[in-house]
């Protein structure tokens, strides 16, 4: 009987060049590494979950508020004693008719300088110097995302890009813009606690940075909702509220008196009006600090 004897093991083929290119493709998906990171959308900034905005032009304060809670207030002033008429402004606006808007008996202004810490407005400039050249007295504010960046860096970029504040008699201190997620979940998926710490650590940063306390806008649905109605910022943070109505209504635990109110978003010239709650003196106090 003929014996087969066991030959040497047959060697395997190397994988052709279209094979390996097609397994180093394959290994580079998995890893993650194939294509720039905005081929997906904006990239999350790191220790985040969220990417920058992609529509920062639309997102202004009360732009939420209008959309969850309705409205959009009287078009005339309500009466009220003793207040003092002002505008908020973002580049939904484009370049503003400041001198129109004094003559209209408008003397305060609040312009949107940034968003996360991504976004500049482009019409910063012409919003904000305008109004401060015409007489009003102005400020800055910071529409806040916060599941992109910590509180301190936004805070930071804030008074890097228009934020700022000196006391020169015509400038509010800075403005934290709190309101519905434009983006998603509507407490930005973070726990009452955590939106906490996250504005604490924006206002601290605002504080160190500039001296003054700054000026907190949000509705009072969304803060009960997203902050478990939370009251220790009532004694610091002065209080700027959107109600679209001929009242101001109820106030976030915390503060027994607003200091500005939004009552409308289809004022003349421009949408958003506000109410400060003084006289104007109390208005300057406010600048002054």
């Amino acid at each position: 009987m003929r014996v087969h004897r066991s030959g040497p093991a047959r060697r395997l083929r190397r994988p052709t060049a279209t094979v390996a290119a097609l397994l180093l493709t394959l290994f580079a998906l998995l890893c993650g590494t194939v294509g720039p990171a905005t081929a997906a959308g904006p990239a999350a900034t790191p220790g985040t979950d969220a990417p920058e905005p992609t529509h920062p032009g639309q997102d202004w304060a009360g732009s939420q508020v209008a959309k969850h809670e309705g409205g959009t207030g009287p078009s005339v002033a309500p009466s009220v004693q003793a207040s003092v008429e002002g505008v908020d402004v973002s580049s939904h606006q484009g370049n503003v008719a400041w001198s129109t808007l004094w003559n209209s008996g408008v003397k305060f202004a609040y312009v949107k300088a940034t968003e996360s810490t991504s976004y500049t407005n482009p019409y910063f400039a012409q919003q904000y110097n305008g109004s401060y050249n015409v007489g009003m007295i102005r400020g800055a504010y910071h529409f806040a995302l916060p599941n992109t960046s910590s509180g301190a860096a936004q805070a930071n970029y804030f008074v890097d890009h228009g934020g700022g504040w000196s006391r020169d008699g015509k400038t509010l201190p800075g403005a934290l813009d709190m309101e519905y997620n434009p983006y998603g979940a509507t407490c930005y998926g973070k726990s009452a606690t955590a939106l906490v710490d996250w504005m604490k650590d924006w206002f601290a940063t605002y504080k160190a940075r500039t001296g003054r306390d700054a000026v907190l806008y949000t509705s009072t649905n969304w803060w009960k909702q997203c902050t478990g109605n939370y009251a220790g910022f009532g004694n610091t943070n002065p209080l700027w509220v959107p109600r679209y109505g001929s009242s101001v209504g109820e106030l976030p635990a915390g503060w027994g008196y607003h200091t500005i109110w939004q009552y409308t978003s289809t004022g003349p010239t421009v949408g958003d009006h506000n109410l400060f709650n003084g006289a104007y003196d109390r208005l300057q106090a406010l600048a002054n600090g």
